[in-house]
């Protein structure tokens, strides 16, 4: 399948990243601001240097902590009539100032009574005053963070259930473009022998023996939905060899598969159509030999831009192009939707004639390799 497209981090993933830059943010802020604190107290003879980090950072953690509970208490009120936001907010601003100032303070004193030292901040209305202006200031930016925190938590939710609804779109219409594929097969196989009943009933019965087998294995690959053109091939071997013998020696075979393309990987059934195809509408309707070629090979470096691509091609020695496209009923609309749904614009189909006569149907695919066995052991 071609490279997702980036997704949005799942929400947990988010919280961490935003729990990190918080406490970093925090942090860096509560350094800056130290820093001209601690100047202005150097240059006033200041006898211990750790008091202005004392006093900041004291403030900071405060804030940080409630910062998260202020998170929690605007977004519960969220949805509700504006009075009683506001009313909310006008409660939280002034639990906010009372818990900061509180708990600001009592770090700072018990600090100071573990190092031996006194300290003096001032009269409680002065203290109260002092810290009021900053801290309905502080309490509005941080409402204005956590509204905008929220609408980031709910637009990454909306992407991740887009991304899953449109997963699940693109799945079902997979299912339904594969589920396509059997029917389809079926009744055109089941045609193609109809007649040997008349002929040869021995035969005919070896024959819908070989079918109903090949239909169990399709049956298992549909529901695997991707595998790799090896296993692809060990369905399409049984559905040459019944179609040879159906039609003797009118049907002949080639088969060239590059060892480095029998690991691409690519959906369940992608080449039952375009060589059902070719021998209906070829050989089914030709009174002299036709002969029916797949060819696969992968390209790399200079020659394919693109990166590595899996190149398939079959050819049909006498069907022309527009006959074989009129003709092709859902084959050839079917596998361009199949292409789309699991490959998007990273696919390309060509269908067309072929240069050495007849017609060709040329399909483009990224290449991703199936582990080796070596390989898939050694990870287990």
């Amino acid at each position: 399948m071609p490279s997702p497209t980036p997704s949005p981090l799942p929400e947990s993933a988010q919280r961490l990243r935003l729990w990190l830059a918080y406490a970093a943010t925090l942090l860096v802020f509560g350094l800056l601001l130290t820093a001209p604190q601690l100047q202005r107290y150097l240059e006033h003879g200041g006898p211990h240097p750790w008091e202005p980090f004392l006093w900041e950072l004291s403030s900071l953690l405060c804030n940080g902590l409630l910062g998260v509970a202020l998170y929690r208490w605007h977004v519960a009120g969220l949805g509700r009539p504006r009075l009683l936001q506001i009313g909310r907010h006008a409660l939280g601003a002034a639990v906010y100032f009372f818990a900061h100032v509180g708990g600001m303070f009592a770090i700072r004193f018990a600090v100071y009574a573990v190092v031996g030292v006194e300290y003096h901040p001032g009269s409680a209305a002065n203290v109260l005053s002092y810290e009021l202006g900053k801290d309905l200031v502080a309490y509005g930016l941080f409402v204005v963070i956590c509204h905008g925190i929220h609408l980031f938590f709910s637009s990454q939710r909306q992407a991740l259930q887009l991304q899953r609804l449109q997963q699940e779109l693109a799945e079902a219409r997979f299912a339904r473009l594969a589920e396509q594929v059997q029917p389809h097969f079926l009744f055109n196989t089941l045609n193609l022998i109809s007649s040997v009943m008349y002929e040869d009933v021995a035969k005919a019965d070896r024959i819908l023996c070989q079918l109903a087998t090949l239909l169990r294995q399709a049956l298992d690959a549909e529901r695997q939905g991707w595998h790799s053109l090896d296993e692809e091939l060990t369905l399409v071997q049984p559905f040459l060899e019944i179609m040879q013998a159906r039609f003797g020696e009118r049907l002949q075979v080639q088969l060239d598969i590059a060892p480095d393309a029998r690991r691409c990987r690519l959906p369940a059934l992608l080449l039952i159509t375009p060589l059902e195809n070719a021998i209906k509408h070829d050989v089914a309707q030709a009174l002299q030999n036709s002969c029916v070629s797949l060819r696969a090979w992968c390209e790399t470096g200079p020659t394919s831009p693109d990166g590595d691509r899996l190149k398939l091609r079959v050819h049909n020695s006498g069907t022309a192009p527009q006959r074989l496209s009129r003709e092709g009923s859902i084959g050839l609309p079917n596998l361009r939707a199949r292409l789309q749904a699991a490959y998007g614009d990273a696919a390309a189909l060509h269908f067309g004639a072929a240069p050495e006569g007849g017609s060709e149907l040329l399909l483009d695919l990224p290449s991703t390799m199936t582990p080796t066995n070596d390989a898939t052991a050694a990870d287990r």
